[in-house]
């Protein structure tokens, strides 16, 4: 069975692909049946195995690393199938941050809160991966998804800044092991949600998702939500107001935030109830543990490895059990 890495070195086959899909693209045509299928037959891949709770993702959210997105998600459960996904809309969410917006009518694409896609851009060889940054329930309702990049030199992102624009057209497929998909029949969960710059992607789509199906009625879920969230200033406290509306609406999800640099804009304030200077260390954990029951407790960290191995050992001399504890690294 042919992995990715194995197609990617094909450069004759991949270079056919990629004129054929920009020459869809220059005219505004969406992509052929017969081209999506043959790309689809190449990238096909193993379903994986169940969730495993010690996984070391591989998806980059516009950060540049020594290897590539196919590299570090190869064994990765990833969707048997490829659809085409629309830009719709395309926002500024911070100076480094591009929001996007793209229909997706496939009816087969589906995902659960947390997980990202492998993005392919026509006249781009290099292949993306993006987390899913907007709720299921969005793309049940209104068939579309919300993507979160931050600029650097690596080819996906670096077009998702500076070339997308609204009515591109790319390819998608669904992958990862980092999610939250409760069953409603059990008993609800508590979760701690610890994030650290555009790492807080997946952990918005898990909050979001909490709150949809918090508001089911009967509700789907019961459980309580503490999110503790970490950047270098004001302005990469990505959805912060979002957060906050969603944390007035539903008090049993709590948000903190904490910014690690000194603000170099004398008009920021800092509101202390909301946000505090300095890092998540062992005594924010600890407060926020003391509102969270242990014996039904997950834990998600998204974040720069680092900070996901810090956070590890916290939890676990604060005796968190290992199962308990699921991070995805962002690079």
């Amino acid at each position: 069975m042919l992995h990715y890495m194995a197609f990617l070195r094909n450069t004759a086959a991949f270079g056919c692909f990629w004129s054929c899909s920009h020459y869809f693209l220059n005219r505004g045509r969406p992509f052929p049946r017969a081209l999506v299928i043959a790309l689809d037959s190449l990238f096909k891949t193993t379903s994986g195995g169940p969730y495993s709770h010690r996984l070391m993702s591989g998806h980059t959210n516009g950060a540049e690393s020594s290897s590539s997105h196919l590299e570090r998600t190869e064994h990765s459960p990833r969707h048997e199938f490829l659809v085409q996904g629309t830009v719709t809309e395309m926002t500024q969410l911070s100076k480094t941050v591009k929001g996007l917006s793209l229909e997706v009518k496939d009816s087969r694409f589906a995902f659960k809160s947390g997980q990202w896609v492998d993005f392919f851009i026509p006249g781009v060889p290099t292949v993306g991966g993006f987390t899913i940054c907007s709720s299921p329930r969005l793309l049940k309702e209104k068939r579309s998804i919300d993507l979160a990049v931050k600029y650097s030199e690596h080819p996906p992102a670096l077009w998702v800044c500076t070339k997308c624009q609204v009515g591109s057209k790319v390819l998608m497929k669904v992958g990862g092991e980092f999610y939250f998909d409760p069953n409603p029949e059990g008993p609800s969960p508590d979760l701690l949600l610890i994030g650290g710059g555009v790492g807080i992607n997946p952990l918005y789509s898990i909050v979001q998702h909490v709150a949809d199906i918090s508001s089911d009625t009967p509700p789907q879920y019961n459980g309580k939500t503490v999110l503790l969230f970490s950047a270098k200033n004001h302005d990469e406290l990505l959805y912060k107001e979002n957060f906050l509306e969603i944390s007035r609406k539903y008090p049993s999800i709590l948000s903190k935030f904490f910014v690690t640099e000194p603000e170099t804009d004398p008009q920021t304030n800092l509101n202390s109830a909301q946000c505090e200077r300095g890092r998540i260390d062992e005594s924010r954990i600890q407060e926020a543990l003391s509102s969270l029951d242990r014996r039904r407790l997950i834990c998600y960290i998204c974040g720069p490895p680092p900070m996901i191995q810090r956070m590890s050992e916290i939890l676990y001399k604060m005796d968190i059990e290992e199962s308990s504890i699921h991070f995805e690294k962002w690079w």
